[in-house]
């Protein structure tokens, strides 16, 4: 969840000190399924220097504010998956699953969203999972089965639900046999269809530890990933193999960095992007890899927190980002 702070309260406040803010509840709940509309303002890569489109191998190719005038749960968005048809799967802090169509312009950059929906999922009780409150829907990682069924990972209530295909009522999944720091457990999530088609893998946020879990055989470990001195946020499959990573770190002085690393097969880095000021950079967590040219696409959604901390306002947006990747 939370990662960053206004600037007022960021010269005030030790980063590794930081309490775990605490969420408004919405004030609209949204049906199952409710469309809503996106609107999308535009942000440069780095405000400071308007023009600037590249780091290195990296391609600046659009970036978006979300909101929504429909709906007051279009926020916390703390992981997504993209497919290379353009089809958004994104999920919020309030188990909420965003549904969605990426729009393109002309040139391939982004410019909006269509077609969006958002689902609100339900505990295994059938309940709504927001209604038991932030223990129980701080939903943080997102992968969605060949087979249609998603799978997401919870944090403070440390566990892991897979939804049937189509939405309704989730099972208990397997999670990794291991104790969790509170709220810096399973915050990285990503399927693993080469492995089975059930399979999935988790990965930890504190520590990097990876495990290889499957619906039909729970779950082992599968190595450790190197935070240096960051904390783990996601990851994603790499069209034909290899993996990318994201870190995120927050101090006072800094803000938000971000970091992005791309490994092949074997793990050897391919080439890294850091994303940190002046570049527009948030509170990023989630990432999806598609196949974009000869290179990848890498989109990054950053996670608001509602817009709050403890009750105060803050300047944290939902951002949607796009960098376009190539290979030497």
């Amino acid at each position: 969840m939370i990662r960053r702070l206004g600037a007022v309260a960021a010269a005030l406040l030790v980063a590794a000190c930081l309490p775990e803010p605490v969420p408004r509840l919405p004030a609209a709940p949204i049906a199952v399924g409710a469309g809503i509309r996106v609107e999308a303002v535009p942000v440069p890569m780095d405000p400071t220097a308007p023009r600037r489109e590249s780091v290195g191998r990296f391609t600046y190719a659009g970036g978006l504010v979300l909101t929504s005038s429909d709906t007051s749960r279009l926020h916390g968005l703390s992981d997504l998956k993209v497919w290379p048809d353009g089809r958004l799967l994104a999920i919020g802090d309030q188990s909420d699953l965003l549904e969605a169509r990426i729009v393109l312009d002309g040139r391939g950059r982004l410019v909006g969203l269509a077609d969006a929906r958002l689902i609100g999922l339900k505990e295994v009780t059938g309940a709504d999972l927001y209604a038991g409150g932030q223990e129980e829907y701080d939903s943080e990682g997102v992968a969605r089965l060949a087979d249609g069924r998603t799978v997401v990972s919870f944090e403070q209530h440390d566990r892991v639900l897979v939804f049937p295909a189509g939405g309704g009522v989730p099972s208990p999944a397997p999670m990794p046999q291991t104790t969790f720091r509170h709220n810096k457990g399973m915050e990285a999530l990503v399927a693993a269809p080469e492995v089975a088609p059930d399979a999935y893998r988790v990965g930890l946020e504190d520590s990097g530890r990876l495990f290889l879990c499957r619906l039909s055989a729970g779950c082992s470990p599968d190595g450790q990933v190197d935070l240096e001195g960051s904390e783990l946020v996601a990851m994603d499959r790499l069209p034909g193999g290899g993996r990318a990573y994201l870190f995120r770190s927050f101090s006072p002085l800094r803000g938000n960095v971000v970091r992005l690393r791309i490994v092949d097969q074997a793990g050897a880095v391919l080439d890294r992007l850091e994303i940190a000021r002046p570049m527009t950079v948030d509170n990023l967590e989630g990432l999806a890899a598609v196949p974009h040219g000869r290179g990848i696409r890498f989109y990054l959604v950053a996670d608001d927190n509602f817009g709050t901390y403890n009750g105060a306002p803050t300047d944290q947006r939902t951002l949607l980002l796009a960098y376009d990747w190539q290979p030497k």
